[in-house]
């Protein structure tokens, strides 16, 4: 953990105390939440989309805060307030500025991953492989945004000698460039380019345009993992004076596979080839997906100048969190648990581990995709026409997925069956789904969940698990 000098928060922030803190103060923790404020932390006060962390200022207080950073307008409201104050002009800009002043201050290497689907998975793989040679620290979970970005240059530790951030960008242009500006990656890592948020960018063009500016801010002794396999990727080469490496399946790719065979639960193996030289290689990923997440891992592996035994034992670590999670469900089924998010190419992927696995039934319960603009229904009907070739029971969940159920139905032959339910969104429905699946489900029984982060489908899984101490991981696909 990561320790908090008064003096470097006056300095990175650029702040002015307001109230009593002893100059040498150091603070345990940062933290942004009032809620998990302990004591002698350091809150700060983050003005959000929906909400003012400075409203909640007198509740990390209540709850320990030593002191805490506000807005200075906050501030000048709340004189009253007893809790000692750091007073900057915006919260938001002071966390940037002081996490770009404490990055000038460390002597390590930046590796920035982005991408519209798969960045978490290739951050978690990257990290694995790096560390069986490095001091490697990881941003946690998501933290890939203006926020969660300065907060991950914050929080880790002196001695590191690798950082592995995860890089947004999806909203807007200039994102990533902020981004890059504050963690000035010295390998900028791209895994592709989907139409995802594509209701707030307009067009797909536009999307490879906002990843673009991750692979323009390397300087030129940098180093670009790009993935070959994807066309407007592979086109970022032209806008970098960084070395490229291109990692995929397609022979004009640096780090390449080939022959690749699924062993269903246990991973995938195939030929790699890296500088004219082959391996053959076996790796715990489960599905396609699986497979291009061990090829960005290698490829900057490989540009770290790391030894082929090294880089395989990194994807071995069974503590990578590049893993699905599965539980126990009624009556002997099993339950995948890849709710996280879900874009077309994600649920594609999903749909395309469920068939790779031995199972009485396979059923996938799939919530609708969000953020696809004027797309959204043809995009929904691509993922009913795999549904249903694979599924023998489909679920829908939420009205926009009722689509992938029409779509689905078309592909029905008369020497396979398919049972198909839709349910619109809700806790009722919710609770539905779970009923009739209670009375459904039978041992051998593999149930897939997948839908958008907004639809909070994890809490199916929750409510079906038969053993709620058992949560394992499966060896497999991107959290997207």
């Amino acid at each position: 953990m990561n320790r908090y000098r008064l003096k470097d928060v006056l300095a990175g922030a650029e702040g002015e105390v307001r109230g009593q803190i002893p100059g040498g103060h150091v603070f345990p923790r940062l933290e942004r939440d009032a809620r998990q404020v302990r004591p002698g932390d350091l809150y700060i006060a983050i003005k959000g989309e929906h909400f003012d962390g400075n409203d909640f200022t007198t509740d990390a207080g209540a709850n320990g805060a030593a002191a805490a950073i506000v807005s200075r307008d906050w501030a000048d409201a709340h004189t009253e307030m007893n809790l000692p104050l750091i007073i900057v002009d915006d919260t938001t800009v002071a966390l940037q500025r002081w996490a770009k002043w404490r990055r000038d201050r460390l002597d390590l290497t930046i590796v920035g991953v982005t991408g519209s689907i798969g960045k978490t998975s290739a951050k978690e793989s990257i990290a694995a492989v790096l560390s069986q040679k490095r001091r490697v620290y990881k941003s946690p979970g998501s933290y890939n945004n203006e926020i969660g970005l300065p907060y991950s240059l914050l929080e880790a530790p002196d001695d590191t000698e690798v950082m592995v951030l995860e890089m947004g960008g999806a909203y807007a242009f200039g994102e990533l460039t902020l981004l890059a500006g504050i963690a000035e990656p010295q390998v900028g890592v791209v895994t592709n380019v989907y139409p995802v948020h594509l209701e707030r960018m307009g067009t797909i063009d536009a999307i490879a345009e906002t990843k673009s500016e991750l692979v323009r801010s390397l300087p030129a002794d940098g180093i670009a993992v790009l993935n070959g396999d994807d066309e407007r990727v592979r086109a970022m080469a032209g806008k970098t004076s960084a070395r490229v490496v291109f990692y995929g399946l397609g022979a004009h790719c640096d780090v390449r596979a080939d022959s690749v065979t699924s062993d269903g639960l246990k991973g995938a193996s195939f030929w790699l080839t890296i500088d004219d030289e082959r391996y053959f290689v076996k790796v715990p990923f489960v599905g396609s997906h699986g497979v291009q997440v061990a090829l960005v891992a290698l490829a900057v592996g490989h540009a770290f100048g790391m030894h082929i035994s090294e880089m395989l034992a990194g994807l071995q670590d069974p503590d990578t969190q590049v893993r699905l999670l599965f539980a126990p469900g009624p009556a002997g089924s099993d339950l995948i648990d890849d709710t996280y998010n879900a874009s077309t190419p994600s649920v594609l992927s999903a749909l395309g581990l469920l068939d790779d696995i031995p199972a009485s039934r396979r059923i996938a319960v799939l919530g609708e995709m969000r953020e696809l603009g004027r797309i959204s229904e043809d995009e929904h009907r691509v993922v009913g026409r795999r549904a249903g070739a694979i599924v023998d029971l489909l679920i829908t969940y939420g009205d926009a997925a009722r689509v992938v159920a029409e779509e689905a139905l078309l592909m029905e032959r008369d020497d396979r069956k398919m049972a198909v339910r839709s349910f619109s969104e809700g806790e009722s429905e919710k609770q539905a789904i779970v009923e009739f699946l209670r009375d459904d489900l039978r041992s051998g029984d593999v149930v897939l969940f997948k839908g958008s982060r907004g639809l909070a489908m994890e809490t199916l899984v929750r409510d079906l698990r038969t053993d709620v101490h058992r949560m394992d991981r499966l060896p497999g696909q991107s959290r997207s």
